[in-house]
């Protein structure tokens, strides 16, 4: 099957007839008919049933039609897609990072890295890390940056990028704004706010049993930034990394947490196969980075 043969079956679809479909597909109507003919050949039976009026479609053609429409779309869009990728004479680099690990440590260095490398497109994608490797695994990203709490295995590589530790944040008004550090137990008097996508929530919760501290958790959110917004509000408390921070915030306080001492290693995960040459300079500019 070939596209050309697409082509001309859509063009008499829309049509209603092949002369019709000839004239706007720019083409003789007997190339145009004997390209459906060996199209009907391929797929073993009759596409149109001709009629006086013009043509319609079989129960065979009306079955393809969605499928072949939807081939020629993507073929459109690839064609597109290459055209203006040779116009703009850039190379698509695809990362993908978690949702939690914080922009305003990433985006310094992504800005760093496009000043040296201009013909690099950079496309970010934030989601969940098991969402990110799904696509990493579809050829849909080139890097995760993630902080798993085991490093996937199999055809994976990983790049230690910088480790974070967890800081108890509070409104500025708070007692906590008194100490010099906050430990697990203090944090139980206070109402907490829990990080539903955190990934360490089933750690902490394992270290609260063991240690029979219970965390009240006033309010759960799986954002960063309606969390944070809920501790200025002085809503509550809440334990995050400690580059989810903003450097600069009204009413915003932390301590590191201690007893405790909980971290977090941030890394980046590729396939071991890559040998993109801008994946491969990304990683080195990664490494040299943080």
């Amino acid at each position: 099957m070939e596209m050309q043969q697409i082509r001309y079956f859509l063009a008499v679809c829309d049509k209603g007839s092949f002369t019709r479909a000839a004239q706007s597909a720019y083409v003789a109507q007997p190339s145009l008919t004997q390209a459906i003919k060996k199209l009907e050949e391929e797929l073993g039976g009759e596409l149109f049933s001709r009629e006086r009026s013009g043509c319609r479609l079989t129960a065979l053609g009306r079955l393809i039609e969605p499928t072949l429409r939807e081939i020629f779309r993507e073929a459109q869009s690839i064609k597109a897609e290459a055209i203006r990728f040779n116009r703009l004479n850039t190379v698509p680099l695809r990362i993908g990072v978690m949702t939690t690990i914080a922009a305003q440590h990433l985006s310094p260095f992504f800005a760093d890295f496009q000043q040296s490398r201009p013909h690099v497109e950079l496309e970010v994608i934030v989601d969940s890390e098991v969402n990110l490797l799904k696509l990493l695994d579809d050829n849909q990203l080139d890097v995760v940056i993630s902080a798993p709490l085991s490093l996937p295995s199999g055809h994976y590589q990983s790049l230690k990028l910088y480790e974070e530790r967890y800081v108890v944040v509070f409104n500025d008004k708070h007692r906590f704004n008194q100490l010099a550090e906050v430990d697990l137990a203090t944090i139980q008097a206070e109402p907490y706010l829990d990080r539903l996508n955190c990934e360490l929530r089933e750690t902490l919760r394992g270290v609260c049993l063991g240690r029979q501290i219970n965390l009240y958790a006033a309010y759960r959110s799986n954002s960063e930034e309606w969390i944070l917004s809920m501790v200025q509000a002085g809503i509550g408390v809440a334990l995050i990394p400690e580059f989810t921070v903003p450097k600069q915030a009204d009413r915003l306080m932390f301590r590191y947490l201690s007893d405790p001492d909980i971290r977090r290693t941030v890394y980046a995960i590729y396939p071991a196969s890559t040998d993109n040459p801008e994946v491969l300079k990304v990683l080195e500019s990664l490494r040299l980075g943080f």
